[in-house]
């Protein structure tokens, strides 16, 4: 016995073409809740990374800050000393604020074998007063002010500017190499610090 499908309404190219349109809905749906999910992944991340933003507190390190400080007037003081010490045996005295640096930038005095090798080794690479440790210090001071917040970078980096030009004003011109080497060492680190913003 024989049955004559198109009898009972089996017509396969109208079945082809519901099953192509079925297929055509399957995949739109499909495809609007893969990027429903995915525009709320993207308000999830966007929320998340909000979060973190609000988490991460800039607070200033006041203890640091104050460490830093009193270390920088104790090493100041004792390098100020051996100076006035060394130039008061040779009869030379010194005006107080900034006659010592311009009387220091002149050249006009002798340097003793003892406080030679002192202060080569202060301004040594390893030194209190080297380009490394100096310029490492000007950036962790800076950080414990902002807490380390690198949005103030810039803002730190034009007070370095403005202190190093008071330097050169007190000295009476521009300040020698290794001030110089520690300036631009100084200006690498507020760059990396800068650049943490967009890590």
């Amino acid at each position: 016995m024989s049955v004559n499908m198109n009898g009972v309404g089996y017509n396969p190219a109208v079945q082809t073409a519901s099953a192509a349109q079925y297929a055509q809905k399957a995949n739109a749906v499909e495809s609007a809740e893969a990027q429903e999910a995915q525009a709320e992944k993207k308000q999830v991340d966007a929320y998340e990374t909000a979060e973190k933003q609000e988490q991460v507190s800039y607070k200033p390190n006041t203890e640091l800050v104050n460490q830093l400080k009193a270390d920088l007037e104790q090493q100041k003081a004792r390098f100020l000393t051996t100076v006035k010490d060394m130039l008061s045996k040779q009869g030379i005295t010194v005006a107080e604020g900034d006659g010592i640096w311009k009387q220091i930038a002149s050249g006009n005095f002798q340097v003793d074998d003892e406080t030679r090798a002192a202060a080569q080794q202060s301004i040594s690479e390893d030194g209190y007063w080297g380009v490394t440790q100096t310029s490492e210090r000007f950036i962790k001071y800076a950080k414990a002010l902002t807490g380390g917040d690198p949005a103030k970078a810039e803002e730190m980096r034009e007070a370095f500017k403005k202190g190093y030009a008071e330097a050169e004003k007190a000295w009476g011109g521009a300040l020698p190499e290794l001030s110089q080497k520690t300036y631009d060492a100084t200006m690498k680190l507020f760059d990396d610090w800068a650049n943490e913003a967009n890590a």
